[in-house]
């Protein structure tokens, strides 16, 4: 990059020990604005150097960051939810600039992430240890949630705010220091949290970000002083990051991709699931890891084929700052001609193409990377369409005759990371959580992510790792465990002699 270009965009900074860094990489991509193409910011793609600079900094915050009162972590946690609820649609308005989300999407995004600040602020009883008294002749057992040292997160463009709001908030509230690698995409937003979590009092060192690629993330993956490691994305790198990471002995969580049913029943409200599924599909463009992108129609609901078409023609497409948008663009030119060709594999395969997207054209937004809602009938499960994750406004549709069909279909698939199931039959939900073998299960529900105090539960190939995101399996993924055996004597306790067996009287 020249340096003429260099001063002509803003550049993004690192955060090392506290302080704002810009990087001495000679490597910067540019943060692009897809709707217009305009470059808003360059972001670096940091040095080893600097990497081990950012972990070194949350090794030594740690030694006393671990011993700050639980009292002091909480308060901080309450300071920064208030100011991520100040600023909101100031950080909404950019993050809708570099990532293509509609505004009320944005805001969306935020308030997700917000919601798991809100739970971090309990960290008094998410952290409580056990105790069990007199567990023999006046000896006790308790267990400490102790941290575990420096943590590392790795987040997608699909969610700048909420998915960096799901990791260094509870990792640092339960006595950890944290290194950040946001999207390279679209960080401008993840730093705007990131500089309220320093303003509301995260301490030096305690919380670093740095900027990259795969050298960024296998430096993480494998250094030395990183305990853990949180990943969200692709099926691919986060298959990668997994075994590297465990691989160099760090316990790792790592979320990854989809394909995420609705079944539709006879018997389901009919307005309530078409606008329900419709605005899964197709919402933010189709790049959530929990959008709904397969629906089975079981039964009689197979006529309602020509009602999801009808909804998906009414959406509008537009920037995402534009009022009633309901689809902006998709977050790269690369990302759009992946999901053109899918699309063309649909067709090349033998599925009928009911509504194609290819020909949007938004007026003053010639050159955005717009697709419109898409939707294909008559699809199997050898088709590209329906084994690939297509991240994009794509909606395929198969038909089953029964609920036992759908049910063996929705298992048969690879993915495990959410299902909907729309019905009024009570008894058809309670079998269907039960034999459905899918992490998250929404019963007249699209999305079925549950609140932060539940945990994101995803499973099979979405999910490697046993311990989810947010929730009370994140203190159990953040602290390890240390459980005590003790017995006190005072003045007059008898002398039992030498014990020689393991039991304790």
């Amino acid at each position: 990059m020249s340096t003429s270009s260099k001063e002509q965009f803003s550049q993004v900074k690192l955060l090392i020990n506290g302080e704002w860094v810009t990087s001495q990489t000679k490597e910067w991509l540019d943060v692009v604005n897809p709707a217009t193409q305009e470059v808003l910011a360059k972001v670096p793609l940091a040095t080893a150097d600097e990497v081990n600079a950012a972990i070194a900094a949350a090794e030594r915050a740690f030694a006393t960051w671990k011993d700050t009162p639980i009292g002091a972590r909480m308060r901080i946690m309450l300071k920064y939810q208030a100011l991520i609820r100040e600023h909101s649609k100031r950080i909404a308005a950019v993050l809708s600039a570099e990532q293509g989300k509609t505004l009320a999407d944005a805001e969306g995004d935020i308030f997700r992430g917000l919601e798991v600040v809100e739970h971090a602020c309990s960290i008094g009883t998410l952290q409580m240890g056990e105790f069990a008294e007199n567990v023999a002749g006046g000896v006790d057992t308790y267990t400490l949630r102790q941290p575990i040292g420096v943590c590392a997160g790795i987040t997608p463009f699909n969610f700048p705010a909420m998915i960096p709001l799901w990791m260094f908030p509870m990792a640092i509230v339960c006595g950890n220091t944290f290194v950040l690698k946001p999207s390279e995409q679209d960080p401008l937003s993840t730093m705007m949290l990131v500089e309220l979590a320093v303003e509301a009092g995260v301490p030096a060192g305690v919380l670093n970000v740095v900027h990259g690629g795969k050298d960024v993330v296998d430096a993480l993956c494998t250094h030395k002083d990183i305990k853990a490691v949180s990943f969200v994305g692709s099926t691919h790198v986060g298959t990668h990051v997994y075994n590297l990471a465990g691989q160099h002995g760090k316990r790792v969580q790592s979320m990854m991709g989809a394909k995420n049913h609705a079944v539709i029943l006879p018997d389901a409200n009919r307005t309530q699931a078409l606008n329900a599924i419709v605005g899964a599909g197709f919402g933010a463009a189709g790049q959530r890891c929990m959008a709904t992108s397969v629906i089975v129609l079981v039964g009689e609901s197979k006529q309602w084929l020509p009602d999801i078409k009808a909804l998906a023609q009414k959406l509008k497409v537009n920037a995402g700052c534009e009022p009633g948008t309901d689809i902006g663009p998709v977050i790269s030119r690369r990302a759009k001609q992946r999901i053109f060709d899918l699309i063309e594999s649909g067709i090349r395969e033998g599925a009928k193409l009911e509504l194609d997207g290819r020909d949007v054209v938004v007026p003053g937004y010639e050159d955005g990377n717009f697709v419109g809602p898409t939707l294909f009938s008559g699809v199997s499960t050898d088709m590209q369409i329906y084994t690939q994750e297509i991240f994009g406004p794509v909606l395929v549709v198969l038909e089953v005759d029964t609920l036992d069909e759908a049910i063996a279909l929705v298992n048969a698939n690879p993915f495990g990371n959410g299902v909907g199931l729309f019905t009024q039959s009570g008894a058809a939900a309670r079998k269907f959580q039960s034999q459905i073998d899918v992490g998250q299960v929404g019963i007249n529900i699209p999305i079925p992510v549950p609140v932060p105090y539940f945990s994101f539960t995803g499973s099979r190939g979405s999910k490697l790792g046993d311990l989810g995101p947010y929730g009370k399996q994140v203190v159990q993924f953040y602290t390890q465990t240390k459980t005590v055996t003790a017995r006190w004597f005072d003045d007059k306790s008898v002398n039992e002699g030498v014990n020689t067996t393991i039991n304790l009287k």
